[in-house]
């Protein structure tokens, strides 16, 4: 059985060295909250949800810099259904020294590991993006 958000997080990976503008990837809540999230933070140009063949799409707008460099250089899965990994309060995640953004999922939802220390909030380790 494969992990759905692995498999989102590797088709943006993948689009984004092709330099694609858009990718589509099927729709479920929590990656509807990644994508919210990755907008928010500015690593994509905007995101929507559209009736597909086989169920409901995110299509994400990939974002470049004006010389086309891409915005996200990574982004990488931490905690996997085979191996969870949480963080504590006190231990949250920093990607590249504070440069990068870790998705926590938290008792109020998917937070930046940033937010989370503002809440006071620990959780699971989403993933890394940078």
């Amino acid at each position: 059985m494969t992990d759905p958000i692995a498999d989102m997080l590797t088709r943006i990976r993948n689009a984004s060295q092709a330099m694609h503008a858009q990718v589509e990837v099927p729709s479920s809540k929590m990656k509807l909250e990644i994508a919210r999230l990755m907008k928010e933070q500015g690593y994509i140009a905007g995101f929507a949800t559209k009736r597909g063949e086989h169920g409901d799409v995110i299509v994400i707008d990939l974002k470049y810099t004006k010389s086309r460099e891409r915005v996200i250089s990574g982004i990488k899965r931490v905690s996997k259904p085979g191996r969870r990994i949480y963080a504590r309060k006190e231990a949250l995640p920093r990607v590249l020294g504070g440069l990068g953004t870790a998705i926590i999922s938290t008792s109020r939802g998917l937070l930046t590991s940033a937010e989370a220390q503002r809440f006071g909030l620990g959780g699971e380790v989403i993933c890394f993006i940078w």
